[in-house]
């Protein structure tokens, strides 16, 4: 029997390991827009004191996942600088787990559980046009965009907010070159490994919460002095 999933920024025609049916997605609704105000202005300024590759820490309640990004996706680099550094991640939940696959995460209405049914659909009211790098292949913790399907998103465009880190490559090569990966995991595949087992419903949201407490930029891996304007 085939399963229906009905998030519109969920990842397509994926199988997620070989004791495990493929899964499709039902047709898209437009992404929903987050209202949240950004404050670029700050968000640029601390941006500038970061290295050409930075290091996030996405800090959840199993753990904190280390991510470098990559200088060859500069707009997904920006992007994700943006958000992370005025705030917009924070306090969101881990919203998709699909053991020996992936995690997904990024999805502001995730705050809010009286809106579970949309989980997976929100975002904010733009898109990241897709940079496709070669040698950026979906391994071991990869970091990518999630995206709308190519029947409402020819040109591959990334969600403007959402994003998944690979567990199991062996089951995302069909994705390289569909998916923009803008990073990499560099700390911390063990929380993802940990983060993937969890128990899941239906719709592979984890039974038991998790929070994604904060996504701040290193302070030891970007050498950044002890009264940056990054540190929270």
């Amino acid at each position: 029997m085939r399963r229906i999933l009905y998030l519109s920024m969920a990842l397509l025609s994926v199988v997620c390991c070989k004791n495990r049916r493929s899964e499709e997605v039902a047709e898209e609704t437009p992404e929903t827009p987050e209202t949240a105000v950004i404050d670029t202005v700050a968000a640029a300024k601390a941006a500038a004191a970061l290295p050409e590759e930075p290091v996030f820490d996405i800090v959840t309640t199993m753990g904190t996942i280390k991510v470098r990004l990559y200088k060859n996706t500069p707009r997904h680099r920006a992007n994700f600088e943006k958000l992370a550094l005025s705030g917009f991640y924070d306090s969101t939940r881990i919203h998709r787990v699909v053991n020996e696959f992936m995690i997904q995460m990024g999805d502001p209405l995730s705050r809010d559980t009286s809106k579970t049914a949309l989980w997976g659909t929100g975002g904010p009211d733009w898109q990241v046009p897709a940079e496709f790098v070669p040698e950026y292949r979906h391994k071991k913790g990869a970091l990518a965009a999630a995206r709308r399907g190519d029947q409402a998103n020819p040109y591959k465009e990334s969600s403007g907010s959402q994003f998944y880190l690979v567990q199991n490559p062996d089951n995302c090569v069909h994705l390289d070159g569909e998916y923009t990966v803008f990073g990499e995991t560099v700390a911390g595949l063990n929380v993802i490994d940990r983060i993937a087992t969890v128990r899941t419903d239906r719709y592979d949201r984890p039974v038991r919460e998790i929070l994604v407490l904060s996504v701040k930029p290193d302070q030891e891996y970007n050498n950044l002095p002890k009264n940056s304007t990054t540190d929270e």
